[in-house]
């Protein structure tokens, strides 16, 4: 039903337009590095959550498939490509869309069997050209490391709140114990800062001052 959703929404843009695959590749390798040196920098010793340690240890497997995917898709290869005229999507090829569809659908869950069901979905509405049948493993992809992506700066900006967090605990408990009477001072500090509460920060934030006594 959602492929057939998809197929009914798509508008195919009937003139050529610029190849935006690979300069999008290219952001998405610079996004998921900054995001992996975000999480390398963390302070020696500081608790690493699952996401950030499956980054750690998976970084190298996904640089691979970024270097795999340029050399596997020629410069304006995606020119040949019928491209959508509208939408998040515009401008991109339309079985790269596809793609996209179907690793938000299954949550990332693709396989073998969800993937021939999807595509022959949605050509029950429309047709894909041969072309376009031949370019979907590639984009398929590409798609997958545009999902890591979002994933990459999620796990960078948990990091930078918990980060956040042990700094401006460990700035209170340190003025706590050496000069009490500056704390007052220092909580005006933080609260001009305008630090984003967000759930990770307040988490860490809270257990790193509740382990020192009800008074602090």
């Amino acid at each position: 039903r959602h492929a057939a959703t998809v197929a009914g929404h798509h508008r195919i843009d009937p003139r050529p337009g610029p190849d935006r695959l690979l300069p999008r590749l290219t952001e998405n390798a610079r996004v998921l590095r900054a995001a992996y040196d975000v999480v390398t920098a963390a302070t020696p010793g500081h608790r690493i959550v699952p996401a950030e340690a499956w980054l750690l240890d998976n970084y190298y497997l996904i640089e691979q498939q970024i270097n795999m995917a340029r050399r596997n898709l020629p410069r304006g290869y995606s020119r040949q490509l019928p491209r959508l005229a509208e939408g998040q999507s515009a401008g991109f090829p339309r079985i790269y869309d596809l793609a996209l569809e179907l690793i938000s659908h299954m949550d990332g869950r693709v396989d073998s069997d969800n993937t021939t069901h999807f595509i022959a979905a949605y050509q029950t509405v429309e047709p894909l050209k041969l072309g376009e049948l031949w370019a979907f493993p590639i984009m398929l992809q590409l798609a997958l490391l545009e999902n890591l992506r979002r994933v990459g700066m999620r796990i960078a900006r948990r990091r930078e709140e918990l980060d956040a967090a042990i700094t401006w605990a460990d700035r209170m408990l340190a003025t706590a114990e050496k000069e009490p009477n500056q704390l007052i001072q220092l909580l005006a500090e933080f609260a001009n800062a305008d630090v984003p509460l967000t759930a990770p920060f307040v988490e860490e934030f809270y257990a790193r001052l509740q382990a020192q006594g009800s008074a602090m």
